[in-house]
This record gives C-alpha cells, sequence and structure tokens, in this order.
C-alpha cells in the first residue's frame, strides 16, 4: 500500500466540487461534508451506493445535487448493491462493452444505523467475498434521520429520543458505543479509518491511501450532527475538533490489520469541555452536575489512550478530568 501522498495541506485539496451546493440537508451537516471531501479524493467517475438515512435526503426525486452516479438500496443491504454493480461493471469491461476508463469506483454511504445495526450482516458478507469497494459511515451516533434515536454507536451519557435523561435514568443512554473499527479488523478488512473533518489532511491521505488496497475500505467519519447533538449548525467543525482533542474521537487506520493512531494531541483536553458544547448531554451538567457520569466517560477515554499508548508506543498526557 502506497505512503506517498499529494496532500501536503489543505491548499492541495482538489477544487472540483462534484456535490452542488443548495441540498435539502441540514445546515452544519458532518455527513454532507464528508461525502464533499471524499469525492474531491475519488473524483468524478463515482457511483454512491445508498443506505437509507440521512444523505438520503439530498437526492429526493426529483433533486439530484450529484454530480455522479446514485443507487438507492433499502436500509440492509446496500453492499448487496455495492456488489451487483461492481460484479455489473466487471462483466461489461471482460466483455469489451465498457472502457477501463469508463470505470467507476463504487462507494456505500451510510449513517450508523445502517453501519452498526441493521446493514451489518450485508457488510459482513461483502467483506467476506472480499468485494473492492468503499464503505463511508458517517457516524452522528444516532437515527438522526428518523427524530434521533439511539443506535449502538450512541455513546454513554447521551440523551436521545429513546434513552432520554429521567429520575429513573438520570445519565441518558447507560451503554456503550459498539466499536465498528474493530468488528471490520476481525473481519480483516484490508483497510479500516477514522475520519474527522475537523482534520481535513488527515482525511484527505486516508482516503488517498485507502484507494491503494484492493477489497473492502472502511472509512468512519464523525459526522457532526447539529439538529440531534443541539448545538449552533456553525460551529461544527469546533465541535468535531474537540472530539478529536479530547480524545473522545481518535484518529487512526488499520492496514492489514496493523493499527496506528494519525493524529495524537499534545495534550488531551478535558473531556467536559467537549462535553459541555451540545444538549445530548446538558443533563450531565443542568439542573445539577453529574461528576459521575462525566468521570465514566473521562476514564474510558484514558483507558483507550493509555491501551493505545502501551502498544504503539505513543506518549500521551491524558486529562484528569
Amino acid at each position: 500500500m502506497s505512503t506517498t501522498t499529494k496532500f501536503r495541506t489543505l491548499k492541495d485539496m482538489p477544487k472540483e466540487d462534484y456535490i452542488a451546493p443548495g441540498n435539502t440537508l441540514c445546515a452544519g451537516c458532518g455527513g454532507a461534508l464528508a461525502m464533499r471531501i471524499f469525492h474531491k479524493v475519488l473524483g468524478p467517475n463515482l457511483a454512491w451506493v445508498n443506505a437509507a438515512g440521512c444523505m438520503t435526503i439530498a437526492t429526493s426525486y426529483p433533486l439530484a445535487p450529484l454530480k455522479s452516479n446514485w443507487l438507492y438500496t433499502a436500509f440492509a443491504s446496500a453492499p448487496a448493491g455495492a456488489q451487483g454493480l461492481r460484479d455489473g461493471l466487471d462483466v461489461l469491461m471482460a466483455k469489451g462493452k465498457l472502457r477501463r476508463s469508463e470505470d467507476l469506483k463504487v462507494v456505500v454511504v451510510t449513517g450508523d444505523g445502517a453501519a452498526y445495526d441493521i446493514g451489518f450482516q450485508s457488510t459482513a458478507g461483502a467483506i467476506q467475498r472480499g468485494l473492492d469497494f468503499y464503505y463511508l459511515c458517517y457516524d452522528n451516533e444516532a437515527y438522526g434521520n428518523t427524530g434521533f434515536q439511539m443506535s449502538s454507536s450512541t455513546p454513554y451519557g447521551s440523551s436521545s429520543k429513546t434513552t432520554p435523561a429521567t429520575a429513573a435514568f438520570p445519565y441518558g443512554n447507560t451503554d456503550t458505543k459498539k466499536d465498528l473499527f474493530e468488528a471490520w479488523r476481525a473481519l480483516k478488512a484490508p483497510y479500516i479509518a477514522t475520519l474527522s473533518n475537523s482534520h481535513g489532511v488527515d482525511f484527505l491521505r486516508k482516503v488517498e491511501k485507502g484507494g491503494t488496497a484492493k477489497g473492502p475500505k472502511l472509512y468512519i467519519d464523525f459526522a457532526a450532527c447539529p439538529t440531534g447533538w443541539g448545538f449552533d449548525p456553525k460551529q461544527s467543525i469546533e465541535v468535531e475538533k474537540l472530539a478529536v482533542q479530547t480524545g473522545a474521537w481518535p484518529l487512526k487506520e488499520a492496514v492489514d490489520g496493523v493499527v496506528k493512531h494519525t493524529y495524537v494531541p499534545g495534550a488531551f483536553s478535558p473531556v467536559r469541555n467537549y462535553l459541555r458544547t451540545q444538549e445530548r448531554y446538558e443533563h450531565l451538567f443542568k439542573p445539577v452536575e453529574r461528576p459521575e457520569a462525566i468521570a465514566t466517560i473521562q476514564k474510558s477515554v484514558n483507558d483507550y489512550w493509555a491501551k493505545a499508548a502501551a502498544e504503539e508506543g505513543l506518549k500521551v498526557r491524558l486529562a484528569e478530568g
């Protein structure tokens, strides 16, 4: 897998846009920005395969802001749709009915609901078959398109429509977030990466690097959701940046199963600085602070990075709270 890159700074980001402005997605949507950057790296010869979710709203008939191809599938079956599309392209090229120059990169795009939950069976099958495709998950940590219900990506302490903070459950969601990165790694996918729109060069390089691998490629983008998380849309990048700076969202990749963190904060900020930016965590601070819940979240972050430091020889300065 190539380690050279043409992306040194954000000035190297391709200027061409393949997603037109003025679509019907929410202002400040992290998922929309992730798709836009992803498309810039991969270029125009691309076919999106979409599972039902937030991004589906952008292409509701007759609106189509894309300068590329779009295949809409049911919630559970986007990787199966990608298999059919990839096979069809390969057969046409083998028969000489499609020029190699007209080949398309096949990219599944889903929210965490399909990636972590409803579509995982189809995804596991595609990985097992070695399907050559990209999988972009815009992870907004809930079922955002249907009202922000809990998914298995919803983190501990977050409120949602189905896990609200109540007298009986003052912390909101008490489950822990599923580790999709490790699930794909267990299935031996050749390239897996986490992304944040707030760290653009890291984003660009990973899409570029993964493209040199043959087989399934997963990208999990931390997709800030102003509507569901509860913050001003103009703060999306700052919220994402805080998630990385506090260590709540690690930036890393796995190449043939070997994990490497691609960004390590010089000194981690307390995770409370990130939690305070969003209404979904407001119950941890008002009307009274819930220090035990905040401490649980901080400990989880610190334990993760202590383990990563031991395994990779990283130097980390963890936050105390």
